[in-house]
């Protein structure tokens, strides 16, 4: 929690985050740590994030997916659906940028 808290101050909030992510990570079979490294990529853990390129919230998840997945009406800023969303046409140097903040998580 303390590495979080550059991030979102408010100790609750905090919390509530690493709770949701933890979930979300063992339920899809990955380490929490690696989703916060995805997030902090992504977003710097802004649940609001928008790109240019239209990816949405904290972990920049492409509306297309929506569809994808067959749940064209997700909410994709709601960071429960955001979090149960992954999958990306990226470059390589992505994972590697990725892998080097999860270091940071370890």
């Amino acid at each position: 929690s303390g590495q979080l808290k550059r991030y979102i101050k408010n100790d609750k909030k905090r919390l509530n985050l690493l709770k949701k992510i933890h979930r979300a990570a063992t339920r899809a079979q990955l380490s929490p740590e690696i989703v916060l490294a995805v997030i902090q990529i992504e977003s710097r853990f802004d649940p609001y994030a928008l790109s240019r390129v239209g990816a949405r919230g904290m972990m920049q998840v492409m509306p297309f997916w929506k569809n994808e997945i067959g749940r064209p009406d997700d909410n994709l800023m709601d960071i429960d659906t955001n979090l149960r969303y992954n999958g990306s046409y990226g470059k390589y140097w992505y994972p590697e940028k990725v892998l080097v903040a999860w270091e940071y998580w370890r």
